[in-house]
């Protein structure tokens, strides 16, 4: 099946995190899914914590510094994403979301994703439905159903024993790994190659002569 490649987006803000914890989770599995399917897996974890400054910068002048760029390339060239985002006043943190927000829109495209999410509490438990799912459906990416909710006690001894923590794990990592077995593998682009963003076969000539009026 060729190989495959994941990109953990962990937005936690503490170390050690829940956060990280539950992305963790989510990457082990589904490697383990993918490997299951017959293919070689590489995971990417990117802490956005450690580029909090680089993203500020980049929303102010719209230019991001090496870290966040290779950040941003190692997200948009992904066969899959898992995205786990604390909740803070029953949405996305904002860390979170101005990660997003440094993406080109068209970049997730078709990508299929895993939303995690953690909170204190599982009555945010529905934040993954009305606040993160349709922020990826918006960037035409494609959340897998099932998005996995952490709270505080799923980690204790008072876990969900109707419906624990690692079932809900497995059954989101089985559903994203066999959405990425279903697509091709994503090809490397050259950053520098103007035919990925002028269109195949055209330069830098075609662009100068369509603004002459050739």
């Amino acid at each position: 099946m060729g190989a495959r490649r994941i990109a953990v987006i962990s937005a936690g803000l503490s170390n050690p995190s829940s956060t990280r914890m539950l992305a963790d989770r989510l990457a082990a599995e589904t490697a383990h899914r993918l490997t299951e399917l017959g293919s070689e897996v590489s995971v990417d974890v990117i802490e956005l914590r450690d580029l909090a400054h680089d993203i500020t910068n980049n929303l102010l002048t719209g230019f991001a510094p090496p870290a966040l760029d290779s950040a941003i390339n190692t997200v948009i060239s992904a066969d899959g994403i898992i995205a786990v985002t604390p909740i803070f006043s029953t949405s996305y943190s904002g860390l979170f979301k101005s990660f997003i927000d440094v993406l080109d829109p068209d970049a997730l495209t078709g990508k299929p994703v895993l939303i995690g999410a953690n909170a204190g509490t599982a009555r945010h438990s529905l934040a993954i439905d009305y606040a993160i799912r349709p922020l990826f459906t918006y960037l035409h990416a494609e959340p897998v159903p099932t998005g996995v909710f952490a709270a505080s006690s799923d980690w204790g001894a008072k876990a969900d024993e109707v419906a624990p923590l690692s079932t809900r794990v497995e059954r989101g990592a089985r559903e994203l790994a066999e959405a990425m077995a279903r697509r091709e593998p994503a090809a490397d682009k050259d950053p520098f190659d103007p035919g990925n963003y002028l269109g195949e076969g055209r330069s830098f000539g075609h662009l100068l002569g369509g603004l002459a009026g050739e």
